[in-house]
């Protein structure tokens, strides 16, 4: 019966937390993700968990990300990517770049005084490219230990934290010192009617309504059917590859549904990988032992720093060199670091909604790349 409750409590909390973020606005500026996070941690710390549960919590887990992995890509329109403007494009490629050139070197710096460092650096490859669907994918295929996941995760959420307020006061003044203002008289092809997204592609509003709820139970069918083939297919490799098989071949699959209209046009599919993405970081977070968080953990931290404030000052001096402007520059350093979420936060601060659809596309490009990034790194520095 406490088997039953959990899984329940597991399937329907974010749903709770999702609601509460539409009604109040510091549910909403937390964050769901951190929510989620921050329960489960609680939950699985304080020994109401049945003796099995790490049972239910495997089989969830399991599911969850190969699922939500095609319909956050479904919504995407990879054609439209070489539609993007020049300069958009270019510094997204920055952005890739200096986060990798941060990610090998904290791995050199730390890679005596960390368990698994190459691991670890696969997770902030995925995560600094993608976000919380990347870095929970990557996790299953390099089988991370949760308590390094989450301390991981934590220690990334703390210094984004000061990211994200650094951001939005003084980013902006900060590095118009070097680089070249924001110019509203420019041509821009980056747009919601070229990319097919809008603003509110995080709104669950409506989601349940018949024209909507059938044609997205279609959606989670090819979900299932894109799952069946990488499962499928990892049945022909070694033991050691098959995960990475499973997740790699459904983003491929992902994106290529992605193609055809009659999925492409079906609403809502991101917000359903999403909720399944909120599912797994409850769980996961419940599988960590919080008692792990200590001094120890410090070089951790500083591999993390260091891959976060290194990569955002390495990619402002190649988009100063680059000519690349400062608003550009930050929207497409929040969609990579902080996942597509934050794109409107930092647009508001910065005064400027043009931005935002560019930072949106940035984001959800990061989603379709970050778990190949992310594997191809850790197995190299493996």
């Amino acid at each position: 019966m406490a088997s039953i409750f959990f899984i329940l409590f597991y399937t329907l909390f974010p749903a709770l937390v999702l609601y509460l973020a539409q009604k109040y606005s510091l549910i909403r500026r937390i964050g769901s993700v951190v929510i989620c996070y921050a329960v489960g941690l609680l939950i699985g710390n304080i020994g109401i968990l049945p003796e099995n549960s790490q049972e239910f919590q495997d089989v969830i887990t399991t599911i969850a990300i190969p699922l939500a992995i095609p319909l956050m890509l479904f919504s995407l329109d990879a054609r439209a990517w070489f539609k993007m403007a020049p300069k958009t494009m270019l510094s997204l490629i920055l952005g890739l770049v200096s986060m990798l050139v941060m990610v090998f070197l904290g791995y050199f710096l730390f890679k005596e005084k960390i368990d698994e460092t190459w691991k670890v650096s696969g997770l902030l490859v995925g995560v600094y490219s993608g976000g919380t669907p990347n870095i929970a994918a990557i996790k299953m295929v390099l089988n991370v230990d949760p308590d390094t996941y989450i301390l991981t995760h934590t220690d990334d959420l703390i210094i984004g934290a000061f990211l994200l307020l650094f951001l939005i006061t003084g980013a902006q003044r900060f590095f118009l010192l070097f680089m070249k203002p924001y110019r509203y008289n420019e041509d821009r092809i980056d747009d919601g009617k070229t990319f097919g997204i809008s603003e509110d592609f995080e709104s669950y509003s409506g989601i349940f309504r018949r024209p909507v709820f059938l044609p997205l139970l279609k959606a989670i069918g090819f979900s299932i059917l894109i799952f069946g083939i990488g499962a499928g297919l990892s049945l022909i490799v070694p033991e050691n590859a098959k995960m990475a098989v499973v997740i790699l071949c459904i983003t491929t699959l992902g994106i290529v549904a992605s193609l055809l209209p009659f999925v492409n046009k079906i609403g809502k599919t991101f917000q359903a990988g999403m909720y399944l993405i909120l599912i797994f970081c409850l769980v996961v977070a419940s599988m960590a032992d919080i008692s792990k968080f200590n001094l120890s953990s410090m070089p951790l931290f500083s591999y993390i720093f260091i891959a976060v404030i290194g990569s955002l000052f390495l990619h402002a001096i190649l988009s100063a060199i680059f000519k690349i402007n400062v608003d550009d520059f930050l929207v497409t350093t929040t969609a990579l670091a902080m996942s597509p979420p934050f794109v409107p936060v930092i647009a508001a601060a910065l005064k400027n909604k043009k931005v935002i659809i560019p930072g949106l596309v940035v984001g959800i490009i990061g989603y379709a790349v970050g778990n190949y990034l992310g594997v191809f790194v850790a197995t190299v520095l493996k």
